[in-house]
């Protein structure tokens, strides 16, 4: 592989930077509100799950009430 001078390095950076499809202002935000939502869901669906699984295991092991 030839190596490239900085000069040509910083020409092809700028020429693929053009190519890249920014989104927009309101995308982003739509996104990022839905990681947010997501992570909520799954916080609750882990913590339902760890608590039932944690009841399972106090009546296996005799300690349930």
């Amino acid at each position: 592989m030839s190596k490239t001078s900085p000069a040509e390095f910083v020409r092809q950076v700028r020429q693929e930077v053009s190519k890249v499809t920014w989104p927009t202002r309101k995308e982003t935000t739509v996104t990022t509100i839905m990681v947010f939502i997501m992570a909520f869901v799954m916080a609750v669906f882990f913590f339902l799950v760890d608590l039932g699984l944690s009841e399972i295991i106090a009546v296996i092991l005799g300690l349930g009430g």
